[in-house]
């Protein structure tokens, strides 16, 4: 299902940009009705792109990432968007560096059907400068019949050094997401500041990475564990989500000693080349209609309330899926902030421990 997405993500991308090409709409006047979206690898639904550009005689030009920081290097490289949707410290680093648009809320009456769950997180409190989209955890998803839930809920983030699943595991490429676990699992918050505690996080990847025989993945960890290619993975709630609804071995968890709840959201940057239609399109996204159809496809928990209770209620499409609404208030989670310093750090750290042997 997924790879058919991208196929038509594909051709519509390369059909928007090839009708939008040339800056001019057919009239010959500017670009106001092309808008460039950048979002995340396959988090839409099938048919929101070209039902957006039905309804609002646009052009979408579509481009994916996978990664917050593969992204930035875009902006860096002087890109232009209208709309992004990065995760929250990614938000507020572009806050901080005045690269975002504050949102005129007049032109997106939709933000009314936001779930509470995803109203005044420490990035952008009062939604000056973003709309949330998708909201979520970091979990462990497993194969329930090779590795009992009692023992994941036991050991939490610690399973994935047990010996026993050695070679069974994926661990998501990802600095940020990898000393999440490891510094959650010595009990430290995953935004700490502290040396010694960052230290002992890397020691403790350094010995996943030396006895465990991890594989690195990035979203090719949705079709593996699909698959049952290992015992257990290190995945977004969202692709859980997804994994679970496809194959009925796989089961979720969310380690009791914490985790990161992220919230990716819309935002305009400050040098958006048609920020009127950008509103247009974050506006239409928190539509039901279109809500439903990102969330159906994708299995990431809707922003929109509405669409969230209803597609996990009895008989809908995640009805029962421990990986589809992640938890709320648990003292142990956190979000996390933006701090430069510690981002080199966790990065020269990372390719250390990927690059080391026994």
């Amino acid at each position: 299902m997924k790879k058919l997405i991208a196929v038509i993500l594909g051709a519509a991308m390369i059909s928007s940009m090839v009708a939008g090409c040339g800056g001019t709409s057919e009239s010959g006047d500017s670009k106001s009705n092309v808008v460039k979206v950048f979002n995340w690898g396959e988090v839409i639904g099938e048919d929101v792109i070209s039902n957006f550009e039905d309804q609002y005689d646009a052009k979408v030009i579509y481009e994916v990432y996978d990664s917050n920081e593969m992204m930035y290097t875009k902006l860096q490289a002087g890109d232009k968007y209208d709309v992004l949707v990065p995760s929250d410290y990614m938000i507020e680093r572009l806050k901080n560096e005045n690269a975002l648009m504050p949102l005129d809320k007049s032109l997106i009456p939709n933000m009314e059907n936001l779930a509470d769950e995803v109203k005044g997180l420490p990035y952008d409190p009062d939604l000056t400068y973003s709309v949330p989209y998708f909201y979520g955890s970091v979990g462990i998803v497993y194969n329930k019949n090779n590795v009992p839930k009692e023992l994941v809920e036991e050991q939490g983030w610690d399973i994935l050094k047990n010996t026993d699943y050695k070679g069974k595991i994926f661990m998501y490429d990802s600095e940020r997401d990898s000393f999440m676990v490891a510094l959650k699992a010595l009990g430290y918050s995953m935004n700490t500041e502290n040396e010694d505690e960052i230290q002992a996080a890397y020691q403790w990847l350094l010995e996943l990475n030396n006895t465990m025989d991890p594989i690195y993945v990035m979203d090719e960890v949705i079709d593996s564990m699909i698959g049952g290619v290992k015992d257990m993975a290190v995945v977004y709630s969202g692709d859980a989500a997804y994994i679970l609804s496809q194959n009925e071995d796989m089961a979720f968890c969310e380690p009791k000693q914490g985790t990161n709840i992220f919230c990716d959201s819309m935002v305009i940057p400050a040098n958006a080349e048609n920020p009127e239609l950008a509103h247009e399109f974050i506006n239409y996204i928190l539509s039901y209609d279109a809500s439903y159809d990102n969330t159906y496809t994708v299995g990431y928990t809707s922003s929109n309330k509405q669409v969230r209770d209803d597609i996990s209620a009895e008989g809908e499409e995640y009805y029962g899926n421990e990986a589809y609404i992640p938890r709320s208030g648990y003292e142990n989670d956190e979000v996390f902030h933006d701090n430069p310093v510690i981002r080199e750090n966790l990065s020269n750290l990372w390719i250390k421990v990927k690059s080391s042997e026994e």
